[in-house]
């Protein structure tokens, strides 16, 4: 009998992980003979094994795989390493062309496996010491994944599962799944009419329902308002422009992947754009600037474009057609710290106005080895990074620097944010670049009339429309505040008498600019306020006769147990507007 496992390091947990996916690939290779295995590595929770078989398993499948696995635990057989040479090890994998391929890449010819029991498999990854060791699991879900993630290579069936030491901990990350589950934009947007995704309109292109719409505009009207009294000036742009516009900026060289396919015509080439720079730089070059001119800081609420596979959407986390809160900053080399400094306390001070508090900052840095994904220019990059890092120590916050995560013309300052399945995301962005104002030739004249190079900061200020609706959902659980409800007030009444004072009450409502639907079904009162509650509604008012007689109201709070009875309407709407105003 093997001793308990150690479960404190992500050394530990990767380990444990991946020999419990060793133990699903023998499952199913038990079950199913005739599925050929790819490869299982531990992922940040969990595991999964990608096999090829003509048809997804379903759930039946994973419950008669998951039988097997406790019968191969309960065997408890030890892992051991074995080595094999190229040539035994592709007699060994005969009939597994993926795994063949794999070996076809290992430049050694000692290639290593693990064993346990009859079952080896091709791995040169730490292990736990017995398939015993394996007290408690449970197979999640499953998906269909392009083999090496090529979306020019076979379908895999992938497994997805996970593992512990213990019961106990199984039962408390299930426990938190359902917590995840519960708080799923995705669930929850369309159960309260925010937004829904149709196959006819488009993979990654959502539909915003009336009440999302309602919350997004509400948004873009506060986001609109903040940056003209910050000095931002608000533009609009073409969602799509001419090739040769995205192949002076780079964007056709660094970034093709991620664009969608090129659209002839007329005599144009045209292309759906994946960012706005572009067409802001030529803005900015529409007339000749001064240094008495700068910092000019354009904005515009623009939207994009991006081809993302389609193993990548997430509901609104991660579309194809996406609005961001986007602004592009001109400004001297002698204003470039001051003016991130401005973008970054801006960001700062919106997000809590959101409500959105869990997140870090990252200095994100360009890789050095990497000439191909970024531009070549080691006196740029040095400077540009050096004058993000100098910025982020002046105003003392913390944050981590990440290799290899700049975009290709410049280095950059993202805020980032987990979503409540864990998965990092990056909500806003001040990135820094000196190179295309090089490529477009911008100019600004100086004090001494000589023409000079501005820089340029991109700011992605509150995320696209779709990412920062799809955090805000999960955020509140749908339970928005007051100032972003997309209906804030539900007036229900008692019979058909009460429909005439209540539509006064709307009304009234209405012309003060607040957000109000009302419920005159013959339904029960119980019954109209649960409902009220199950949307989420913040304020739920309740008319009947008495209120009717004395023109007051029965207001019932969000979270609140109880009902006030008696209520002025002069002093509920004081109390709505205070409310809307501080964003509580």
């Amino acid at each position: 009998m093997a001793k308990p496992v150690r479960f404190r390091t992500d050394a530990d947990k990767k380990a444990f992980w991946h020999s419990t996916s060793h133990i699903l690939a023998d499952a199913v290779t038990r079950l199913y003979p005739d599925v050929k295995l790819g490869f299982g590595p531990a992922i940040e929770e969990g595991f999964y094994y990608d096999f090829y078989r003509s048809k997804p398993f379903d759930y039946e499948e994973l419950q008669k795989i998951e039988q097997v696995m406790k019968k191969i635990i309960k065997e408890d057989k030890f892992f051991k390493q074995i080595y094999k040479s190229k040539k035994e090890a592709n007699e060994f994998y005969q009939k597994e062309p993926f795994k063949k391929e794999l070996i076809k890449e290992i430049e050694e010819n000692k290639i290593s496996f693990h064993k346990h029991g009859e079952f080896a498999d091709l791995c040169n990854n730490p292990v736990i010491e017995s398939a015993g060791q394996v007290k408690a699991f449970k197979l999640l879900n499953t998906a269909a994944a392009y083999w090496r993630g090529d979306n020019k290579r076979e379908m895999m069936q992938r497994i997805y599962g996970i593992s512990f030491p213990t019961k106990e901990q199984l039962d408390e990350y299930l426990a938190l799944l359902e917590a995840r589950e519960r708080k799923d934009h995705r669930k929850i947007g369309p159960k309260l009419k925010l937004f829904t995704q149709v196959e006819e309109v488009g993979t990654g292109l959502p539909l915003w329902l009336p009440k999302g719409a309602t919350i997004r505009r509400v948004i873009e009207r506060y986001i609109t308002d903040k940056e003209l009294k910050e000095g931002y000036e608000h533009v609009y742009t073409p969602a799509l422009a001419r090739t040769k516009l995205y192949e002076l900026s780079g964007h056709l060289n660094h970034y093709r992947d991620h664009m969608y396919p090129v659209m002839k015509v007329d005599t144009e080439d045209l292309v759906l754009r994946p960012m706005n720079c572009p067409h802001h730089i030529q803005i900015y070059k529409f007339e000749s600037r001064s240094y008495n001119d700068l910092p000019i800081r354009l904005a515009e609420l623009g939207t994009m474009y991006r081809y993302e596979a389609s193993g990548a959407l997430y509901g609104l986390a991660r579309v194809r057609g996406m609005t961001l809160n986007d602004a592009h900053i001109f400004c001297t080399p002698e204003q470039v710290e001051d003016e991130v400094k401005k973008a970054l306390k801006f960001i700062r001070d919106v997000y809590a106005d959101m409500g959105l508090i869990d997140y870090y900052l990252m200095l994100s840095l360009h890789d050095p080895k990497n000439k191909e994904k970024y531009i070549d220019n080691d006196v740029m990059w040095k400077k540009s990074e050096n004058s993000l890092r100098k910025v982020l120590k002046s105003i003392k916050v913390d944050f981590v620097e990440k290799e290899g995560e700049a975009a290709f013309y410049g280095p950059k300052i993202d805020v980032q944010v987990k979503n409540v399945h864990g998965k990092e995301e990056t909500l806003a962005t001040i990135q820094l670049d000196f190179n295309l104002p090089e490529k477009f030739q911008l100019e600004y004249v100086d004090n001494n009339n000589q023409k000079k190079r501005p820089v340029m900061i991109h700011r992605g200020g509150l995320s696209t429309m779709e990412r920062l609706t799809a955090f805000l959902i999960e955020r509140y659980e749908g339970a928005f505040p007051l100032w972003l409800s997309p209906v804030q007030v539900r007036v229900l009444t008692f019979t058909d008498r009460n429909v005439k004072f209540a539509d006064k009450i709307k009304e009234e409502f209405l012309q003060q600019g607040l957000r109000i639907e009302t419920d005159y079904s013959n339904r029960t009162v119980e019954y109209k306020v649960r409902d009220a509650e199950l949307n989420k509604i913040p304020y739920i008012i309740v008319i009947g006769d008495k209120e009717e007689k004395n023109k007051t109201l029965a207001v019932r709070k969000r979270g609140v147990q109880g009902v006030k009875f008696g209520i002025k309407m002069e002093d509920f709407s004081k109390q709505l507007q205070k409310e809307i105003d501080s964003k509580a």
